[in-house]
């Protein structure tokens, strides 16, 4: 269930509670005549079920404007009517795609932040030391902490909606993002070079690590299915199964392999690391713009009369 609280100038209040009792899945339904003060007006408070947060959405999509809208998870209800209302709303919860809050999402996720910047750089440090070191567990651990999924679901999004801006925005946080990481990894790669503590053995000895730098045919069709599987855990709140994602692909670290061979003139290792990120970024794109393009067009209770 999604809570749903909402601010409407007091003319159009009964307008406003008339969508919300003929939308199918909404129930608990409170005006609080004259409470809010900025913007002023009346106070609507509902529970929906995810299955019908787009059409409701999409039919008060004025309040916007006129006042305000805005939605929480309700990851728990005690109440019969709640349960009613989500039997109610055609689909499955775990199916619906709340399109209103995917765009809100992919549209933070393609900002470049301090915070994304961080995390890279240091996801992107750790994939560089697991590769030194032969440690395919640092290697993980570099895969979930990476923050670059985010943009990569933001540049779907923006292919299937046709808002170039977003996509040119995302692909600029990807590019940027990775620029930074792979300078500072390389700058302290360098350094570590210099005072002599490491060498070219980890790169051409360390078989656990070599399928950072050897993009094949599975490269890409890992990368198909995790950027199908990242898309589908994010329209549907599953966040566990994203972390799962982020550990089927070797974005960061190949960003990680990159910085290491420059800093030690291993150019042919720097090409087969720097193409297995060009196919894993590829291939989570193409699969994560199909999979948004099936749930809006073909899964039931998906998209409909959404204004997004």
């Amino acid at each position: 269930m999604l809570h749903l609280r909402l601010i409407s100038p007091a003319t159009r209040t009964e307008e406003a509670t008339a969508v919300l009792e003929d939308c199918p899945g909404v129930t608990n339904i409170v005006v609080l005549p004259g409470a809010a003060r900025e913007p002023a007006g009346d106070v609507i408070l509902c529970d929906a079920a995810r299955e019908s947060a787009n059409e409701v959405l999409g039919r008060l999509k004025w309040v916007e404007t006129e006042g305000s809208i805005a939605i929480e998870q309700v990851d728990f209800s005690l109440s019969r009517a709640a349960d009613d209302a989500v039997d109610e709303a055609p689909g499955d919860p775990d199916d619906a795609v709340v399109w209103e809050e995917l765009a809100h999402k992919v549209h933070a996720d393609s900002r470049i932040t301090w915070a994304y910047l961080t995390f890279l750089a240091i996801a992107t440090q750790l994939a560089g030391i697991g590769v030194l070191q032969n440690s395919p567990i640092l290697i993980v651990g570099a895969m979930v902490l990476g923050p670059e999924f985010g943009a990569v679901a933001a540049i779907c999004f923006g292919l299937l909606h046709r808002r170039w801006h977003l996509v040119v925005s995302s692909f600029r946080t990807l590019v940027v993002g990775f620029t930074i990481a792979i300078a500072v990894t390389f700058a302290c790669a360098l350094v570590s070079n210099w005072l002599g503590w490491i060498d070219h053995g980890p790169l051409s000895g360390h078989e656990e690590v070599q399928f950072i730098v050897k993009p094949d045919r599975w490269s890409f069709i890992v990368a198909l299915l995790a950027g199908a599987a990242g898309v589908l855990s994010i329209t549907a709140g599953k966040s566990s199964a994203l972390v799962g994602v982020f550990i089927s692909v070797t974005t960061v670290p190949a960003a990680g392999f990159v910085a290491v061979a420059l800093a030690l003139g291993d150019w042919e290792e720097v090409s087969g690391s720097a193409s297995q990120l060009a196919v894993n970024i590829l291939g989570m794109v193409i699969a994560g713009t199909g999979t948004l393009l099936v749930q809006r067009k073909f899964w039931p209770q998906v998209g409909r009369r959404s204004s997004v």
